[in-house]
């Protein structure tokens, strides 16, 4: 028996090196790059179409609950940050300053910065004080309300330690701001904001999430409350995909966002903020892809299938290219979940062993081979990239079927992200379980390990900073749907009153 080792498109493998494994896909799959700016990227036209239509999908949700897009300022003036104590504190650390106005030639014909600004201009970390100065010239009456309104754009956060989609300098995202009079009416907003990015992480990206409160210590700086979605990586970490915010009425107060009641009395506004960003994308990529590159969700796949034609002359070429461009035409006049299906034919000229790999590494969800025999027996040879099975199909049997087979992809990825984060989700019920769950059995290695922990948790954040400082573990959330039956902290010995999700994290 052969001890040979299979051979993979992308070295090293997940087992092998998680980190370099996930970098190797992003390259292998044309999605990013670095860019000469440190900690920013170039997203290449295959991730952009990704991004493309992660926005299409998210843009449809948020104008049918009656969101309206507009755009804001990139840059924001200091004082505007520092409005609000809590939220500057949070943000100081990774703003990007901009004190000059223009670049002048100095006596040696160097550029330097010349005419200082006044006042210095944040670039947009997020864009709570900025928005919030225009909604309070926007809001005088509850008739005025709510004002429901989001913004696509780009921010910049000065990340040290970056890594492509998942922490970059700059990124780009949704941000969603609304303003509303009541409390009730505000956290309404907030949570149904929580359900739609559930919905998309479950139903289009193919990654099941789980919904949660962030503890006091987790929440975004000056918030009220904070609520998240959290997934489950191939190398057992969390990622934070979405956070939706009910912002009380702190930033109505410093921004001065005040309406007039029916009661005609004054009162201040209660805002929300929520959003996700190209995050999302390093998230497929790290629920989905394997050793042979990415592995991408039908319903948000750039192509969701390819034609691959297969000739060895002339003479066969203009038969096999007809019969393909015919087929592609077929195809594309198929829908799946209401779009045309998107099918490219891939008649370049290189080898074919060499042009199916690209397409495995990009992650295309079905691969289509015509050569003379397919077009001899009206078939078509067809490859599924999430399974790897091949198999030969009457060609009207697949054009007919295309959308459930893609469909069919879609449900199989959700079931077995949501298969693997159940299996490495585990009950712990005392400290030393959990210290041990925890802690990689080969410190000069640390191969794969822990997950989700369920356990108890008095609510002391102090115990999340012992936790974060032994183990680099924190608390993802307190699930939204999470069994409230109430026990014993595992770490102190006082009452809880529900168990909370611990994992290492992105």
């Amino acid at each position: 028996m052969s001890t040979k080792p299979s051979k993979t498109a992308i070295t090293p493998t997940r087992a092998e090196d998680y980190p370099e494994w996930y970098q190797q896909v992003i390259r292998a799959a044309d999605l990013a790059e670095n860019s000469p700016v440190r900690g920013c990227m170039v997203i290449k036209p295959w991730g952009y179409a990704l991004w493309e239509n992660i926005q299409q999908a998210l843009d449809a949700k948020f104008k049918a609950t009656g969101h309206q897009n507009a755009y804001f300022p990139l840059f924001i003036p200091k004082s505007f940050i520092e409005k609000e104590a809590q939220h500057v504190e949070g943000f100081a650390k990774e703003c990007a300053v901009v004190t000059h106005s223009r670049l002048e030639a100095d006596a040696d014909g160097k550029l330097v910065p010349a005419g200082e600004l006044e006042e210095p201009l944040i670039v947009r970390p997020t864009s709570e004080t900025i928005i919030g100065e225009m909604f309070s010239r926007w809001v005088q009456s509850y008739r005025d309300l709510p004002l429901l309104i989001n913004q696509w754009a780009n921010v910049v956060r000065w990340e040290l330690r970056t890594r492509l989609f998942l922490r970059t300098a700059e990124f780009l995202w949704q941000e969603g701001h609304t303003v509303h009079a009541t409390q009730k009416d505000a956290m309404e907003e907030t949570l149904r904001m929580l359900d739609i990015y559930a919905d998309f992480a479950e139903n289009y990206m193919a990654m099941p999430v789980i919904k949660g409160r962030k503890t006091a210590h987790e929440r975004f700086p000056g918030a009220e409350e904070t609520f998240c979605i959290e997934a489950m990586m191939q190398d057992h970490k969390a990622l934070q995909a979405g956070t939706s915010h009910y912002l009380g009425q702190n930033f109505a107060r410093s921004s001065n966002i005040r309406f007039q009641n029916e009661q005609g009395e004054l009162q201040y506004a209660h805002t929300t903020s929520w959003g996700v960003s190209t995050r999302l994308i390093g998230g497929m990529i790290m629920t989905h892809a394997d050793d042979d590159g990415m592995v991408v969700p039908p319903r948000l796949a750039p192509q969701h299938a390819v034609i691959l034609p297969i000739y060895r002359d002339d003479a066969a070429r203009a038969e096999v290219l007809a019969y393909c461009k015919s087929l592609q035409a077929e195809l594309a006049a198929a829908t799946f979940h209401g779009l045309p299906v998107r099918v490219t034919l891939d008649d370049r000229d290189m080898p074919g062993g060499a042009k199916g790999w690209q397409w495995i590494k990009r992650g295309v969800p079905l691969r289509i081979e015509v050569g003379p025999r397919d077009i001899a027996s009206g078939s078509v040879f067809v490859a599924r990239r999430d399974t790897g099975e091949k198999k030969s199909q009457p060609r009207g049997e697949f054009v007919a079927t295309v959308a459930a087979q893609l469909q069919a992809i879609q449900d199989n990825l959700l079931a077995r992200a949501r298969a693997f984060r159940d299996t490495n989700t585990r009950v712990i019920e005392s400290k030393d379980e959990f210290y041990a769950y925890f802690t990689p059995k080969n410190k000069e290695k640390p191969e794969i390990h822990g997950g989700f922990a369920l356990a108890h948790w008095n609510g002391s954040s102090a115990i999340e900073e012992q936790v974060r400082a032994d183990l680099s573990v924190t608390i993802r959330c307190i699930p939204l749907d999470g069994d409230l039956t109430p026990g014993t902290c595992i770490f102190s010995g006082e009452p809880s009153h529900q168990r909370v999700i611990f994992a290492k994290a992105y």
